[in-house]
């Protein structure tokens, strides 16, 4: 849902991890493996508790919840290598550079505030073409008094760009830092990471499934015009499974093409079945949540009560057009396909 009286925005503030950056996803199983060279079991619950605060705060963490022979600052010098590696190949989140490009187009400020340390922010988005040279401020919470969910950073980066706080918008995924925005008088835009979690947000003034569904208009902000119909084109998202009865079961994957929570909706694209042949394709993509777990909703044109036949002709009607077009994916798949196996 995106609801909002609001007209008067003139910045905007993102978070990095699990808003901008799929980092959470891809690094998650590095704790459990640090953990089990002491022979401990890595707790879920308690790391969902740590989601969104500072380094030093997790690792202070950490080392008492798993009563490790370590103080944090040796915690954090034998694991922060681990990270790095992952940390290059990290992707954007969904929508995430489509926003910042439309905003920097558009004479927008916006920042970069993370509970992150600064030099940790910097190795995060080094390798990220045009990102550091967009954000009109960066900050670690290593820069400032207190980290999130105090609203020092967020102060701090109104004050740098020269924008009021009460004309300060800000995107986040984790509850810490929701609240952290809403005690700076800032408006927010949450974006969970945990769609498990979203009910846990209804202080933030706007709750999205991903940035895809941000509306610019709403906030006083220039509106999007890179619509096509009812189609949006985006940047490739990749996944491969096993197809079967008209459902795809992808792949548990901890790597780059790990699957973000913030996928979410309905995709229309182009599929390559059993290695050959590459057909049009129209994914659902959501989530069944129960009072004690939740998992993946995937279905497809062939087979799913999800998806209505409005949005499947819909679907088949874009995939004609031009700019969605197999001949226009064709420098793409070369290399992954033949073009004698395309299917209409």
């Amino acid at each position: 849902m995106e609801n909002s009286d609001s007209n008067n925005i003139a910045a905007v503030i993102f978070d990095l991890d699990g808003t901008l950056l799929n980092t959470e996803q891809l690094t998650k199983n590095i704790l459990k493996e640090f953990l089990a060279k002491y022979g401990k079991v890595q707790d879920n619950e308690k790391d969902k508790k740590r989601l969104g605060v500072t380094f030093n705060e997790s690792s202070l963490a950490i080392v008492n919840d798993y009563e490790l022979p370590l103080t944090p600052e040796e915690f954090g010098q034998e694991i922060i290598p681990m990270y790095h590696g992952k940390w290059l190949q990290a992707k954007a989140l969904p929508g995430a550079n489509r926003l910042m490009k439309h905003l920097h187009e558009h004479g927008v400020p916006f920042a970069l505030a993370s509970n992150s340390l600064r030099k940790n922010i910097d190795g995060k988005i080094s390798h990220r073409d045009g990102w550091k040279e967009r954000f009109s401020v960066i900050l670690g919470s290593d820069q400032v008094k207190s980290g999130k969910p105090s609203p020092d950073i967020f102060l701090e980066a109104a004050k740098r760009m020269g924008v009021d706080p009460s004309n300060c918008l800000v995107i986040e995924d984790s509850l810490v830092g929701v609240k952290a925005g809403k005690a700076a008088g800032m408006k927010v835009v949450a974006v969970p990471s945990l769609q498990i979690e979203i009910d846990s947000y209804s202080i933030a003034d706007s709750i999205l499934h991903s940035l895809l569904e941000f509306q610019p208009e709403l906030w006083g902000l220039p509106h999007f015009r890179d619509w096509i119909d009812n189609a949006l084109p985006i940047e490739p998202i990749h996944l491969s499974g096993v197809f079967s009865n008209g459902l795809l079961q992808i792949y548990a994957d901890n790597g780059p093409s790990v699957l973000p929570d913030q996928i979410w909706g309905l995709y229309i694209g182009w599929a390559k079945f059993d290695g050959q042949k590459v057909s049009k394709a129209v994914i659902s993509l959501g989530w069944s949540l129960g009072c004690c777990k939740s998992k993946r909703k995937i279905g497809n044109i062939l087979n799913n009560l999800d998806i209505v036949d409005e949005d499947k002709s819909s679907a088949d009607a874009s995939l004609n057009m031009p700019p969605f077009s197999k001949e226009s994916l064709r420098n793409f798949l070369q290399g992954h396909t033949d073009e004698d196996n395309f299917a209409p």
